[in-house]
């Protein structure tokens, strides 16, 4: 969990981060990507939505559909707040999956000193089974291969999230341990489980 320390650390951070959304907001207005605008908008039905489909960079606008997507997938979701947090702050890396309309999914990477850890990834119910969740996989691992200093790339899951733990066995990655009441559950407290993967 991402936490500023200090009033003044985090009106700062916070009033830049309005200045970006600002920012992009003028962006959007006078840059247009082809494909969606064009596509898309002019001549609707014409182009297969899943062609629409991408990875990208998340921005700050973005953080309210995030949001949104994190309350509709888990029980527990995580704050509005740390979803802002991990925009600013340093070292943190994240993307979302997007059609032609919404967010459908996101990935968060922290890098540290050696090894990278993988937040968050999600994909909505909707978008479940149709490789996005793989492909948000790929974007995090090339990052941590561009990232010089990582060699290993670490991610904790929940015991029973059987999907999950396949995608990340399929990758490679292997257990390395358990946490013990790690997320919180229906009936107390449930275990995670370690998995690294080497990346150097």
């Amino acid at each position: 969990m991402v936490r500023f320390t200090g009033g003044v650390e985090l009106f700062e951070e916070r009033r830049k981060l309005i200045g970006q959304i600002l920012i992009e907001q003028v962006k959007k207005f006078f840059i247009s990507d082809a494909d969606r605008d064009f596509y898309a908008k002019i001549f609707p039905g014409s182009v297969d939505p899943e062609s629409l489909k991408r990875i990208r960079k998340m921005e700050t606008a973005d953080i309210d559909a995030v949001f949104a997507l994190e309350q509709t997938v888990y029980k527990y979701p995580w704050t509005r707040g740390i979803l802002v947090d991990c925009m600013v702050v340093p070292g943190y890396f994240c993307w979302v999956c997007e059609n032609e309309h919404d967010v459908f999914g996101y990935a968060i990477l922290a890098i540290g000193i050696d090894e990278a850890h993988i937040m968050n990834l999600c994909v909505s119910p909707d978008a479940q089974g149709g490789g996005w969740g793989a492909r948000l996989l790929d974007q995090i691992i090339a990052i941590a291969r561009e990232k010089k200093i990582v060699d290993t790339l670490l991610l904790e899951v929940r015991k029973t999230n059987k999907p999950a733990i396949a995608l990340y066995k399929k990758y490679g990655f292997k257990k390395i341990g358990e946490r013990k009441a790690y997320y919180p559950s229906e009936h107390g407290r449930e275990d995670a489980v370690m998995y690294a993967l080497p990346v150097s």
